[in-house]
């Protein structure tokens, strides 16, 4: 018999799962307390590096089914969400997610729902990297210098960002563009404040 997890994330000690609970047995799921996972990080932090999802993910089997209210409780955006939802469709576990109508993440409507999504976000960040450009452009054309002299050019900081979408480290970006790590955390924290599209109208 599937045996059924659900994963629930805040962001602070002063929050609270109780809503999140609440709305999954509401829509009808049963979640022994030994299969409750909670965890308090930061939304802006990725999958690989939430302890809490990392110990559930040795827990699951081929079968079991996962119950998460939001997508941002998969991962930091829309890559991270896919990321984490192939993983775990190779593991054979199912994923509910009850923003998105408690749709299967692996079903054939899932995967759809999921390749909108992805779709909707990597266009976000193309018309910001694009915006980046042209706002470094039109500063330099009329002769502005706005603070210090910037480490990195504007399509150095477009690659950066692609880059960065693609999975590479901060670490790895910072040597690699000889620049410092805060440089390449700006970038990649104006990516992950784009929020995740919503999708109850897809």
């Amino acid at each position: 018999m599937p045996r059924t997890f659900a994963y629930l994330r805040v962001s602070t000690p002063g929050q609270t799962t109780d809503n999140q609970l609440t709305e999954i047995q509401a829509a009808g799921f049963t979640i022994e307390p030994r299969r409750l996972v909670t965890e308090t990080v930061s939304g802006s932090t990725a999958v690989g590096q939430r302890r809490g999802f990392a110990r559930l993910l040795d827990r699951l089997e081929a079968g079991d089914v996962l119950v998460v209210t939001k997508l941002d409780r998969l991962g930091r955006n829309a890559m991270d969400v896919g990321a984490t939802v192939a993983r775990l469709e190779e593991l054979g576990v199912r994923v509910h997610c009850l923003a998105l109508g408690g749709v299967d993440l692996t079903s054939s409507t899932g995967k759809l729902t999921m390749a909108v999504i992805n779709a909707v976000a990597e266009f976000e960040r193309d018309l910001l990297i694009e915006r980046t450009q042209a706002g470094l452009s039109r500063a330099r054309a009329e002769g502005r210098r706005l603070g210090r002299p910037a480490s990195l050019s504007g399509e150095q900081r477009a690659e950066v960002a692609r880059q960065l979408g693609e999975g590479a480290s901060v670490s790895a970006l910072a040597r690699a563009f000889k620049t410092s790590r805060q440089t390449i955390l700006r970038i990649r924290d104006a990516l992950v404040t784009l929020p995740l599209p919503q999708s109850r109208n897809v």
